[in-house]
């Protein structure tokens, strides 16, 4: 884990200055650094095309942007952070007094050396994001104003990675890449995601296993729109943000708050006794508002630490390479692993001595438990499977029932079914 920690916080290091936002070259240069990690299949889709009750965007590009002064030199530079421009801007090229300038700076009062987050995607505008002390410091004068940027049809950018399980049935996993230099939101998410489907690749798993790196709320609305034969096949997913801060780990359930996904990070996160929180849907947050919309009601929950807006540094230049951390990247990954270890193995069960409860000793059953530690558990738990084992209940329904964890129920269930008396 320390390994995977490290090298997941030097692909955020990497990805950390490339401008990204809902469409353009930012993004297609993101996803080509991701490919590098795992093969990717890109999808353009063009300006114009509908989807849902959206339409796909022009293509927004930028080159350079920057507020200079009387003497030239630049007191904003888009060239030393991608947050300094108000995503989405119009060109512009200008000279004008810091009067007319001010209504088009924004700032963060409250943390005055910090530079804020801010986008103008469906509304033409121009803008320039900067520190407030930065702001207290200019004078009164004349300013030159430049953005080179480009708003014209083109394409908005999407990418897949699928890891073939032994069935068609899909887990879905999604993360956004349209924020600029923001670490944990959303290049940690990026990072365990990729490193999440690396793992899965080895482990030959029961689902297949569909990663969507996609444009926050629009691209997610576009694969949706693009994939609705395929939606069916979606029995579970989730949805990573947020994954490298200090934050104990939140899970948001999805809409049905029941779905198999829910109960699974519910039960993964209780027994691991790690400090974390559950909380309710709510349809704001990330993309999971839109798989959980309710004309796809999928099962897609949302896994963060610290949840959205939920810390300071969120949508400012605070949320930088120091804000998230290899340890922090690891633990969110290992939760990832053991819930979709739980899930791959979530079988149901029907017992085939059903009358009576079966002689386990003379199947050699309770020797095998002669030198266990734990032998009285694993005992209670062949015990339960065997009573729960109705083709009805599963075995993380008897991990519930039981109080058991989930791997000693599993084994319990190898045991029998090698034994002849369960069948999946």
């Amino acid at each position: 884990m320390t390994q995977a920690g490290g090298e997941m916080y030097a692909l955020v290091e990497r990805l950390y200055p490339l401008c990204r936002s809902i469409t353009g070259d930012g993004v297609r240069a993101t996803l080509d650094i991701v490919d590098e990690y795992i093969p990717l299949h890109m999808h353009e889709v063009p300006t114009g095309t509908q989807v849902l009750d959206w339409t796909v965007p022009q293509e927004w590009n930028i080159r350079d942007a920057y507020v200079a002064d009387a003497t030239g030199r630049r007191v904003v530079d888009f060239a030393a952070s991608s947050l300094h421009v108000l995503g989405y801007s119009v060109p512009v090229s200008a000279t004008m007094p810091l009067a007319e300038l001010r209504p088009h700076l924004h700032t963060l009062p409250d943390h005055p050396a910090w530079v804020p987050y801010r986008t103008s995607y469906y509304r033409p505008q121009w803008g320039f994001c900067l520190a407030q002390e930065t702001l207290d410091a200019l004078p009164e004068g004349d300013y030159e104003v430049r953005i080179d940027s480009t708003l014209a049809d083109g394409h908005l950018t999407y990418a897949e990675h699928v890891v073939q399980g032994q069935v068609s049935d899909e887990v879905i996993v999604s993360c956004h890449v349209c924020h600029p230099s923001l670490a944990n939101d959303n290049l940690a998410g990026i990072a365990v995601a990729t490193f999440l489907a690396r793992e899965l690749a080895e482990r030959n798993p029961y689902y297949t296993y569909r990663f969507v790196f996609a444009p926050g709320t629009i691209g997610a609305i576009t694969w949706l729109a693009r994939n609705r034969e395929r939606v069916e096949r979606v029995k579970h997913g989730l949805v990573l943000a947020c994954a490298g801060d200090p934050g104990q780990v939140t899970y948001k359930q999805s809409r049905r708050g029941d779905a198999e996904i829910d109960r699974v990070l519910r039960h993964v996160l209780t027994d691991s006794e790690r400090p974390h929180r559950v909380v309710e849907f709510t349809p704001y947050g990330y993309d999971e508002r839109q798989y959980c919309s309710p004309g796809f009601d999928l099962g897609v929950g949302s896994l963060t630490r610290t949840p959205y807006a939920g810390y300071p540094e969120y949508h400012t230049s605070a949320d930088n390479l120091d804000f998230v951390s290899p340890a922090a990247m690891a633990d969110t990954l290992a939760v990832c692993r053991e819930a979709f270890s739980v899930l791959d193995r979530n079988r149901r069960y029907v017992n085939l001595s059903p009358y009576g409860e079966p002689q386990l000793g003379r199947r050699g059953l309770y020797d095998s438990l002669g030198g266990r530690s734990d032998a009285k558990q694993a005992q209670m738990a062949m015990l339960w499977v065997l009573s729960l084992s109705d083709g009805e209940h599963s075995l993380l329904d008897v991990a519930e029932q039981s109080g058991l964890p989930f791997e000693t129920v599993v084994e319990a269930a190898d045991a029998l079914h090698g034994a002849g008396l369960v069948k999946a």
